[in-house]
């Protein structure tokens, strides 16, 4: 892709900002109001930019641990601003490392990269005709949750910050990852070393949603759920229909346990305190309907918004399940798979922080709901006190609106911008107001 040179903006705003270079921590109030002016300038600035890295990554998908044209797409921009780069960092993850000219503390910014097996519906000319093998069949990939709206905003953020560098009060880590959705790519990259050298003080993050355009969502605490798999196995003795009190039916005692898992969230779960959820979505057992069989399996999911309700609800249901099966005479076996944890925003750091957003959105700054869905930022943000901010692309045609993950979904770019400012003006506020030493 062929990009153009930073606008005459950039260079007359990096000329002001290099008067106060010399200047040390803390940083001074006027300092401060030029960073933030900056900002905003180069954010315009370097818009069309951001829609065309945008336009070009929707139109060439990739998979999770397969996004290498998009990592070396990100890895050649980082380079060319100069930026320390990092790449394969927990399997196809982009690593940038911006030092600014002032000390500071560390910021890190994440964007993730993947797309899904979706075969895109909606009507733009630069819509995905990519296919690829997913399961053993073909199926088209789409960036139907919306990361190249991420990776686009966050390359356009390393613009704007790496044309301020002299005056930057700190550093900034660019964390481009892949596999958010699944098999999950921030904790191998996490272990792979991308928190460390240096490390962070803060993590921001944003996810798009179709909230209306002009929309920044925040929340205290538990933000996007944790998602747990679960599998439960119930071990009957297989017999005649016509003769049920000759073995043990299975098929009986999994639907009391499905009814018994709904009574955990609702009779043993502080729901005022934070939703949870429970649900069976597959139920396997038997062959013919005159034959109790010996066996059934159940999957579900499990999805709590607190750290303490997680382990709550493993408990319990692991308590219901063997309980229930027992008193009907059977056995069960119950495996619950760790997935993501739960989202915390870092409550000190998002208090902290909220203004930074008013100042870029104003009114269109809201308290964002509880989420049941889930997002592996989690990671990032059990190791550093973390914010993830959710952005408004609904567009202002309701036809056009739709939900993450259909193969309508629509991002309105008119939020790019605004996206940009919002990570941009987070790094330069919590940078300038977090001095330390120069010894440091």
């Amino acid at each position: 892709m062929v990009r153009t040179p930073l606008r005459l903006a950039f260079a007359v705003s990096l000329f002001a900002l290099s008067a106060f270079a010399p200047l040390a921590p803390p940083a001074q109030a006027q300092d401060v109001d030029i960073l933030r002016r900056s900002v905003d300038e180069l954010a315009a600035a370097i818009n069309d930019e951001v829609v065309a890295w945008r336009r070009d990554i929707h139109a060439n998908p990739e998979l999770g641990m397969q996004e290498f044209r998009t990592a070396g797409l990100v890895a050649e921009h980082l380079e060319s601003l100069g930026i320390e780069v990092e790449t394969g960092v927990g399997g196809t993850g982009v690593v940038g490392v911006l030092r600014g000219g002032r000390p500071g503390p560390v910021v890190a910014l994440r964007a993730d990269m993947d797309g899904l097996p979706v075969t895109e519906m909606a009507d733009v000319p630069f819509a995905s005709r990519v296919t690829t093998q997913w399961q053993g069949r073909e199926v088209g990939v789409m960036h139907a949750c919306g990361h190249d709206n991420h990776v686009a905003i966050l390359m356009g953020v390393a613009s704007v910050l790496a044309s301020m560098r002299e005056t930057l009060p700190g550093t900034v880590k660019f964390l481009f990852q892949p596999a958010e959705e699944g098999p999950g790519g921030a904790a191998p990259m996490i272990a792979d070393g991308a928190l460390e050298d240096p490390r962070p003080d803060a993590v921001f993050g944003l996810h798009v949603f179709p909230m209306p355009v002009g929309t920044v969502a925040y929340r205290t605490g538990g933000m996007l759920a944790s998602s747990d798999a679960l599998r439960i196995v119930v071990r009957g003795i297989q017999t005649h229909g016509a003769m049920p009190w000759a073995g043990v039916d299975p098929i009986v005692t999994a639907s009391q346990i499905v009814v018994g898992l709904q009574s955990i969230v609702s009779r043993q779960v502080d729901l005022t305190d934070s939703p949870a959820i429970v649900t069976i979505g597959q139920i396997e057992g038997g062959n013919r309907g005159n034959i109790i069989p010996d066996t059934v399996l159940m999957i579900g999911t499990i999805r709590t918004l607190n750290p303490d309700t997680r382990t709550l609800v493993h408990e319990r249901v692991r308590r219901l399940v063997e309980n229930v099966a027992e008193a009907n005479g059977a056995e069960a076996e119950v495996t619950i798979n760790l997935g993501y944890p739960v989202t915390v925003n870092d409550p000190a750091l998002t208090t902290r922080m909220v203004p930074s957003l008013q100042r870029v959105a104003g009114e269109g700054v809201v308290v964002m709901p509880p989420a049941t869905g889930a997002e592996d930022f989690s990671y990032f943000a059990e190791e550093v006190p973390g914010m993830f901010i959710g952005l408004g692309v609904g567009a202002d045609d309701p036809s056009l609106v739709h939900p993450n993950h259909s193969p309508f979904f629509y991002a309105d770019e008119r939020a790019l911008p605004i996206g940009v400012r919002a990570l941009a003006s987070l790094t330069v506020d919590f940078l300038s107001s977090n001095p330390i030493s120069d010894d440091r």
